[in-house]
């Protein structure tokens, strides 16, 4: 869960001060529960509501929300999971040097610093008053549920580019955008003559509950940010030019080549187990016409998208969310080998799942060792292998990372191999500009003040192997933790560095698992409440028949796709992740 666990982990004394892989902070109070607690340093008394819905202009979603201050009509701080804000409200974010994130909406910015995001449990979550409040949100309190309010906006003009890749929509104050699987809701008034004018331009746009719905009628996917004086929501196209989340389809009928294939060599069972909705897929891959493959997208390891949209890219069937990743700087924290390359490294010896082609999976937990080792034989080890995982010490980024390489946290400096040797020592101005990723080359990153020893002209050699033949397989995919091992439960989530609260919180669950025989691809949610915690879904493995399992992203990230419909969704909103593990025929 650490897409929406992107999570804000504790920070050990060697590491950087930025955000990485979780454990995450202490647990908030339970949902839905007040806790009142002495502020230090102030002789009165700071109180805390926490609750787990949020409606926006009328409509709700399951998400967990932090009051803090005194319990009226105005809080001191409103914490919010920071994909509310993006895909609910349409605020836009990105990350600086220093790990800041800066969220803009309708003209307003606020910049958050590593050290001022916190967990909501399985979320990452920001301080958004300031921005509601410029953008005259009203907000309250009704028990469980906070409630957010905004009055419509009016279009006041539809304008277009002359390229015809630009459309602009110019509002008389700021709204709420949504983005989901039927494409873009804005809470604004438009005249039917605007309607017009925006289907002459391609879109399907119809007002409906409230809401403008803008879709794409080829459609293409589409990039929508706002502005400010005066408010306008900008929406660029074509595809490609930003957020592949912000267009997927959902049509309502399942794909004829899924159908032809349920009940014969593929398994589609739903059912309710001890308070928890389970869906799960099952093949055996030795014999199904359909084949195992990491979903990834086409811009590298940076950035993130709708899993609806990755199964569409790949010709996924069935698909669901991968593993772990930071939802700030949309960079992965985990294992996913793809075709014999490392996409990025496994971390921490946490649970992983690889596989060849028409073989089942094998499961285990997995680390990479690798160091850098110059021409005095000294040896430096490196940390991290293309990787969002950030460290103090050094971690090495290759072409398969993308086409660049930008500095993730502050005072970075790097080496450039080529055939084995230094060809250019880069500064931390060079880092941060970025630099260019190309074949057969390695950077080697240097982090948190760490010098760099070898110069141009040296000879320096990379020694990498894995702890477990799991590593040479030509398809790895991580998570964690590892749940289940030949048919016992396996849980270590000290060993694998995540915190008791993640341990113990509920919420909703994607596991891969295999009962000796089948593959299968699950998902679990709570049907009263958030979902199952980690050992209460292991114990439901093992009703189910399962030998080895192992537990991936999860909370808002959970996702299923099937032939082209999104039956799974996991806070009821289809989350931007950063991969997905699918059946291709």
């Amino acid at each position: 869960m650490t897409g929406s666990l992107s999570l804000l982990a504790f920070l050990a004394p060697a590491m950087l001060l930025v955000q990485v892989a979780p454990p995450p902070l202490p647990p908030l109070p339970a949902e839905g529960t007040r806790e009142t607690e002495q502020e230090q340093g102030s002789p009165g008394r700071t109180s805390r509501a926490t609750g787990n819905r949020i409606e926006i202009n009328g409509r709700s979603q399951q998400a967990l929300w932090q009051w803090v201050g005194e319990l009226g009509p105005t809080p001191r701080e409103l914490w919010l999971p920071l994909e509310v804000l993006q895909l609910q409200l349409g605020v836009s974010s990105r990350t600086g040097e220093a790990g800041e994130l800066k969220l803009e909406w309708f003209g307003h910015t606020a910049l958050i610093s590593a050290a001022d995001q916190r967990s909501l449990e399985d979320e990452v979550a920001v301080n958004a008053l300031p921005l509601l409040r410029a953008g005259g949100v009203t907000l309250r309190r009704r028990g469980e549920t906070l409630v957010l309010e905004s009055p419509d906006a009016d279009v006041q003009q539809v304008r277009s580019g002359s390229s015809g890749t630009r459309v602009v929509l110019d509002l008389d104050r700021p709204a709420a955008v949504r983005i989901g699987a039927a494409g873009l809701r804005v809470s604004v008034k438009a005249r039917p003559d605007q309607l017009a004018q925006l289907r002459g331009l391609g879109f399907n746009a119809s007002r409906e509950g409230g809401e403008l719905r803008l879709s794409l009628r080829d459609s293409r996917a589409f990039h929508s940010f706002t502005l400010g004086d005066p408010a306008r929501v900008v929406l660029d196209l074509p595809a490609g030019t930003g957020d592949p989340a912000l267009a997927e389809r959902e049509p309502q009928a399942l794909d004829p080549r899924l159908v032809a294939l349920l009940n014969r060599e593929l398994r589609w069972e739903r059912r309710t187990l001890g308070g928890v909705s389970i869906n799960a897929v099952q093949l055996d891959p030795r014999s199904s016409s359909l084949r195992l493959r990491p979903l990834t997208g086409e811009r590298g390891m940076e950035g993130l998208g709708a899993l609806m949209n990755l199964a569409g890219r790949h010709g996924a069937l069935v698909a669901v969310n991968g593993g772990y990743f930071n939802r700030v700087n949309r960079l992965p924290l985990g294992a996913l080998r793809v075709d014999g390359r490392w996409l990025s490294g496994p971390i921490l010896n946490r649970g992983v799942m690889a596989w060849e082609p028409g073989s089942m999976p094998r499961f285990g937990r997995l680390r990479l060792e690798e160091w850098a080792i110059g021409p005095d034989d000294r040896r430096l080890p490196l940390i991290a292998l293309n990787s969002g995982y950030v460290q103090r010490g050094l971690s090495r980024y290759t072409a398969d990372w993308g086409p660049h390489y930008r500095a993730i946290s502050g005072g970075e400096t790097a080496l450039r191999l080529r055939g084995g040797r230094v060809v250019e020592r880069l500064d931390n101005q060079s880092v941060a500009a970025g630099v260019a990723l190309s074949a057969g080359e390695d950077l080697i990153v240097a982090r948190g003040g760490v010098s760099l020893p070898w110069n141009e002209g040296d000879s320096v050699s990379i020694l990498s192997k894995p702890s477990d033949s799991l590593g040479l397989a030509p398809f790895v995919v991580g998570g964690g933790p590892l749940l289940m091992l030949d048919g016992r439960s396996v849980i270590n989530g000290a060993g694998e560095l995540f915190s008791p609260a993640f341990m113990s919180q509920g919420a909703p669950r994607t596991v891969v698992a295999s009962d000796g025989n089948r593959l299968w691809l699950i998902t679990l949610q709570g049907v009263a409440r958030g979902g199952p915690t980690l050992a209460e879904t292991t114990e439901l493995l093992r009703q189910l028949g399962l030998r080895d399992a192992l537990n991936l992203d999860g909370g808002s990230s959970t996702g299923l796709v099937m032939g082209g419909t999104m039956p799974v969704k996991g806070r009821g909103v289809a989350g931007s992740i950063h991969h997905g593990i699918g059946l291709v025929p």
